[in-house]
């Protein structure tokens, strides 16, 4: 697979999870569980409940996701 193989949403973080971990709920109402990109780790970038973010996610587990942006509004 290589790095352009991904789909990019928008969704909203609705809980927090252990590790890093986050639900997020989709535009068109689906829930999936995605973890932060390595860039927002390194530059500490903290998300919380209720902040709009931007995923990729993996087309082969439409449940899982990786939160590359978060938005500032």
């Amino acid at each position: 697979m290589s790095k352009d193989d991904f789909i990019e949403a928008q969704g909203k973080v609705i809980e927090s999870l252990r590790d890093s971990k986050f639900k997020v709920q989709l535009a068109n109402g689906h829930v999936i569980t995605a973890t932060i990109s390595g860039k927002l780790r390194l530059n500490y970038i903290r998300i919380i409940e209720g902040d709009t973010v931007k995923l990729e996610i993996s087309p082969y587990d439409l449940t899982k996701g990786r939160i590359t942006w978060r938005d500032k509004s």
